[in-house]
């Protein structure tokens, strides 16, 4: 059922204009470059598209462009979490998932649920989502790590497909795919980390440095899930420098000054976020020159 979810995923950043507006044709831009490349699937309202910064109408419009762009090319993902679980509830009942394949669904974040209130979070989701749903764990971000026994109690349940898997903790991700459930997706939220997850028996990524580099960061999970490894790390290590860079100054300031310099689209981000400085962009353009 959520085989789809295999390989490459994309969260997509949005490009902004110079004003703060969100550039429609960036967004274009974007989408056709991530599907020239070769990338399995893409995931829209990420954090990687400052989706906090997002107002609910510009969300609307944002979905329904990337819908048109995409036409029923690859199959889309779309990030709906926070950490009011009747918000979301809701948001699920007012969002027209009817052109998207899932729902991503982060840990809630700031007040620092316990394993149990997570639990009670996700099937609440679990119990009322129109769409099959990937966890998100990322305490980097939220502040609360969900540990693997929880993750694998949700597993139980029949909408929770699988995670997004970005805590840092590799002992972690080795404990939900000893114990996983035959069919449950292990995904890597960490780029770095994703193709030793690959080789380990995950099933590939949601990477934000997919989009600078979709047909190399595509190929090389590509590679891992075959079984070809040493392959694989090669690409890896030849892209190691710039997955620093991406994350340097934080995401997405790093991805969008990646894509400024490839000619994609632009990169302004919305305060409190700052674009990437100018050490850093001499860093990313050298790279990308030599590279």
């Amino acid at each position: 059922m959520s085989a789809f979810l295999r390989g490459t995923g994309v969260a997509l950043a949005t490009p902004f204009n110079n004003d703060g507006s969100i550039d429609y044709n960036g967004v274009e831009s974007l989408v056709e470059f991530c599907i020239n490349g070769g990338v399995e699937y893409l995931v829209v309202l990420g954090t990687t598209a400052e989706s906090v910064t997002l107002s609910k109408e510009e969300k609307k419009k944002l979905v329904k462009h990337i819908v048109q762009i995409n036409n029923k090319r690859l199959p889309l993902v779309i990030g709906i979490g926070g950490n009011n679980t009747a918000a979301i509830l809701q948001e699920m009942k007012d969002t027209d998932t009817s052109d998207f394949d899932a729902i991503l669904s982060v840990v809630p974040m700031y007040n620092k649920p316990t394993q149990e209130g997570i639990y009670q979070h996700y099937k609440m989701i679990n119990d009322q989502s129109p769409l099959p749903v990937l966890l998100y764990n990322v305490p980097s971000r939220t502040g609360t790590n969900m540990t693997s026994d929880t993750t694998l109690k949700l597993a139980q349940l029949d909408k929770i497909v699988g995670i997004k898997e970005a805590t840092g903790d590799f002992t972690q991700v080795l404990r939900i795919l000893k114990d996983k459930p035959k069919d449950f997706l292990v995904i890597s939220g960490d780029d770095a980390l994703a193709l030793p997850l690959v080789t380990a028996g995950g099933d590939g990524v949601i990477s934000v440095i997919g989009q600078g580099y979709p047909k190399e960061f595509s190929e090389m999970i590509r590679l891992g899930l075959s079984g070809n490894a040493t392959e694989a790390f090669q690409i890896l290590y030849k892209l190691l420098p710039v997955l620093d860079y991406a994350f340097e100054e934080g995401n997405p300031a790093g991805i969008k000054n990646i894509l400024k310099n490839k000619g994609v689209c632009d990169d302004n981000v919305r305060l409190p976020l700052v674009s990437a400085s100018e050490s850093l962009s001499n860093k990313i353009e050298d790279f990308i020159k030599n590279n």
